[in-house]
């Protein structure tokens, strides 16, 4: 992907909370994937980071909207 058509985090805002249906699908992202570490049973290990890599994906969504809205956030984006 070359620099000119790579998505900014003004893109990011504008398809996920300025665009109605673009704020539903996160919404549902999040409800699906943003959920809780396994604490419990022979494989909460694996089951945990299943889920991480899950939440991994809408935690991404948010830091973009986020840094189009001015907010900085803590870590570097990994994604360059």
């Amino acid at each position: 992907m070359t620099a000119a058509n790579k998505p900014t985090p003004e893109m990011y805002a504008r398809v996920f909370e300025n665009h109605a249906e673009g704020a539903l699908i996160l919404e549902d992202l999040a409800r699906r994937f943003h959920r809780p570490a396994v604490l419990d049973g022979e494989n909460a290990a694996l089951k945990t980071y299943h889920r991480e890599g899950a939440r991994s994906v809408v935690d991404f969504i948010v830091t973009q909207c986020n840094r189009a809205n001015g907010v900085i956030a803590d870590e570097p984006d990994e994604h360059k």
